[in-house]
């Protein structure tokens, strides 16, 4: 309370002994589409005064009364220029002109204010530009946007392939991933080959590394922020793709001109469909097939100059299922997504901007297996209904404030199996469910204290209260099950309230070079488990109990930020040290069906971690080649008293060195092309140090946990696309991508392969290395009219 006094009465003061001032406030628009653009920059030609769009295109300046020479700049638009004379608050709203080729003198105007980069406080934050991610190679020819931040530094993939993702040491369950504002619990298809992200919806991507604003909450590692398109209000438009595995269309247009708009954008893939006329009726394989879904669709309306409604959703689906009739096994494993935004923005003065949301989120996962003498089905889940309110306001030049409140009601089912093997049945005779209340309240405040240094300050207060129903099972010492607690209702079982500091400053050196620092404090309440014998979206969303205590890290960073060549070149280097606390892994031997009249926390172990490593990059933005160079070196750590004897090891993510360059290059007005090479040292992994024989039986010895290291992993990915057409009404290319182009035998896994027998002294053991991608040509074919 005592840090919200100071904030407010530090901008009361500055307000008070101003001079005499007016707003310019409005919204910055594409003249094309009609949608709102975030982060474009509003500049006064001699000031020092500059504002910034926020995320729905709003901004507002607070200016002297006098003459000012305004221009509005944004990447790939025309810089608009106009002299105004402020002698009252007044509103602009400006449309840009796209614009591929920005003219020189739209760059220097640029280039005379400060680059965003080195003029911000915000560190590890990463923005990417759709068209330019379109540009790159793509995995089977599906542009993925999980896969171009794995580009990044401090960004790792999960492994081969995959749209999972670790940040700064961080594990995937702290990555909050957020669409239109709603969470995406599985942001994987295909069991984490592609994610779920259609790159022809989507508008704007920013990705927040640990350093993330108060608004932002209940995660420790990243923040990935993905913005649909609202939809064109000028004309109806339509974009689409054919590629080898799946295909996309997605509408857009007006509802009614320069008011209102819509878009609907889907995706499908169509293994399933084009493999049934080759498998025969009488095949034992009948039935076995794979596909997957996308759809968004999303409206918005403009009711006034003040209020705005938008309304979204999000509606995915896999759906695997394999049924072999000679060895009468079915299998059928189905999972999803869903998610609905409600949004209003409401203007109450040119100084105040409100966003109001309204959020569902939803992710299902199922599996059934079903054989002549076994059954076997597993449910788990989440289910999240929010409501939030944010505040921007804009007291003074030196001043950005944003304030708000959140709450979320959660709904978990953790495990629920049921199965049968032979005449033994297990079977829980309901679906457990879990809830849990989640609010937080907090404010941030962007200050210029001088011309050099800038500060970030913030604070979020956050709560999580598991609530009844619920059984509590207590087991003895032998992990039977002696007595039950059973509370009913909505009746609080155990209630967490936490301060979350945030703190951030830029001292800048000169126009060009500034260095950075923050500090972070961060709670999470939900936690993701899995198997490690299972190799299926299992993911199991368990809350913070009496039993489980919430995430919590701390992270210390510092960076120095450096341009070049008039803003051409744009490089950093940041450090990090990160603790992490309350960190859970399931116990050795655990299994599903351990969670019959049992709590699932009972079968979980807790530890710590640490992190810490030093990211460069070097980015060239202009020019007709273009790309970056980023380089991770960094150490993950991990303790869990009832692993490795209670000594710290290696995580399985720890990789020492991770290289990714990344180049584009405009060869011809038609031809683009691409390359991708990443370097990264291998995954961590538990090997048997030794075997010998008992009574007839190979027993393994196991010593450190994670004590083998995979080889090395890299790769080199080409792309050509060809603009066949283009014309104001229509355009369409093809897109040629070579994945792995020199056929680099990646380690996937690695197991032990036992040939001979112990009883005649022929047994060998042999480490063999599983790779799963050589080289992957594809092609894609794109149209728009």
């Amino acid at each position: 309370m005592r840090y919200l006094l100071l904030i407010i009465s530090i901008l009361v003061t500055n307000n008070v002994f101003s001079q005499q001032k007016h707003t310019l406030s409005g919204y910055i628009k594409d003249k094309s589409t009609g949608e709102v653009m975030e982060g474009a920059v509003i500049a006064f030609k001699g000031e020092k005064a500059y504002a910034v769009t926020n995320d729905y295109g709003f901004y507002s300046v607070t200016l002297e009364d006098k003459n000012y020479d305004l221009f509005i700049q944004y990447i790939g638009y025309e810089t608009f220029q106009q002299k105004i004379q402020l002698e009252k608050d007044t509103r602009l709203s400006i449309n840009l002109v796209p614009n591929d080729n920005v003219s020189e003198k739209g760059a220097e105007v640029i280039d005379k204010r400060e680059a965003e980069n080195v003029q911000t406080t915000e560190m590890g934050k990463i923005s990417l530009d759709i068209k330019e991610i379109k540009k790159l190679p793509a995995f089977m020819g599906e542009v993925d946007l999980i896969k171009t931040i794995q580009l990044m530094p401090g960004v790792k993939a999960a492994s081969e392939g995959s749209a999972g993702f670790y940040v700064r040491g961080g594990g995937p369950d702290q990555n909050l991933i957020l669409l239109d504002g709603s969470t995406v619990y599985n942001a994987a298809h295909l069991f984490g080959f592609f994610s779920v992200f259609n790159a022809d919806a989507v508008k704007g991507i920013e990705v927040y590394k640990g350093t993330m604003p108060a608004n932002y909450g209940g995660r420790l590692a990243s923040v990935l922020d993905i913005t649909l398109k609202e939809g064109n209000n000028q004309e109806v438009k339509v974009d689409g793709g054919i590629g080898l595995i799946a295909s996309r269309l997605t509408i857009q247009g007006p509802i009614q001109k320069n008011k209102s708009s819509f878009i609907i954008s889907g995706r499908r893939t169509y293994i399933d469909v084009l493999s049934k006329p080759f498998v025969k009726s009488t095949s034992n394989l009948k039935g076995t097939g794979y596909y997957f879904y996308d759809l968004n669709l999303k409206t918005n309306f403009i009711l006034s100059d003040k209020d705005r409604l938008f309304f979204s959703g999000y509606f995915g689906r896999d759906v695997f299922t394999y049924n072999n009739t000679k060895a009468a096994l079915n299998i059928r494993i189905p999972w999803g997504n869903a998610t609905v935004t409600s949004r209003w923005n409401h203007l109450f003065t040119d100084k105040l901007f409100m966003n109001t949301m309204v959020l569902f989120s939803d992710y299902q996962f199922e599996s059934v297996f079903s054989q002549k003498y076994f059954d076997f089905k597993l449910y788990s889940g989440i289910r999240d209904v929010t409501g939030k309110v944010d505040f921007n306001w804009y007291p003074n030049t030196k001043h950005s404030v944003k304030y708000g409140v959140s709450y979320t009601m959660h709904r978990f089912i953790p495990s629920s199996a049921s199965g049968r093997s032979g005449d033994v049945e297990f079977n829980k005779g309901r679906i457990d469910k879990l809830y849990a209340n989640e609010g937080a309240i907090y404010i941030t405040d962007d200050w210029d204290i001088s011309p050099r240094l800038k500060i970030t300050t913030g604070v979020r207060g956050s709560l999580f209260q598991h609530i009844g129903p619920f059984n509590r099972y207590i087991k003895d010492e032998a992990g039977r099950v002696v007595d039950t607690i059973v509370y009913t209702g909505k009746k609080p079982i155990k209630t967490y309230r936490n301060l979350e500091p945030r703190f951030a400053f830029r001292f800048k050196i000169n126009e060009k070079a500034s260095i950075k620092g923050s500090y972070i404090q961060a709670y999470q309440y939900l936690h993701l488990t899995s198997l490690s014998n299972v190799s299926l979206p299992t993911d199991i969303w368990v809350p913070s109990t009496d039993k489980v205590k919430p995430q919590f890290n701390t992270q210390y960073a510092l960076g120095y930020f450096h341009n070049f060549k008039q803003n051409r070149y744009e490089t950093s280097i940041e450090g990090y040290y990160k603790t992490l606390k309350n960190q859970i892994e399931f116990k050795n031997g655990t299994t599903f069906d351990q969670q019959v009249n049992d709590n699932i926390d009972n079968s979980l172990t807790f530890g710590k971690g640490r992190a810490y490593g030093v990211e460069f990059l070097i980015k060239k933005t202009e020019g007709k080649l273009n790309g970056w160079i980023g380089y991770t070196l960094s150490w993950t750590k991990r303790t869990f008293a009832a692993l490795n004897n209670g000594l710290e090891y290696d995580a399985r993510y720890d990789r020492r060195h991770d290289i990714s360059i990344v180049a584009n290059y405009q060869l011809t007005p038609k031809w683009t092309m691409a390359a991708i090479w990443v370097y990264s040292t291998g995954n961590k992994l538990t090997m048997p140090y030794a075997r010998y024989v008992f009574e007839g039986n190979v027993v393994d010895l196991f010593g450190q946990v994670n004590n083998y290291r995979l080889p090395a992993y890299h790769r080199l990915d080409l792309s050509a696309t060809y603009t066949k057409r283009k014309t104001k009404r229509y355009e369409s290319s093809w897109n040629f991508s070579i994945y792995n182009t020199y056929s680099r035998l990646n380690p996937y896994f690695i197991y032990l392969d036992v040939n001979g027998s112990v009883a005649d002294g022929t047994l060998k053991v042999q480490g063999k290395k599983v790779s799963i991608f050589p080289i992957l040509p594809s092609v894609t074919y794109n149209f728009s009219f």
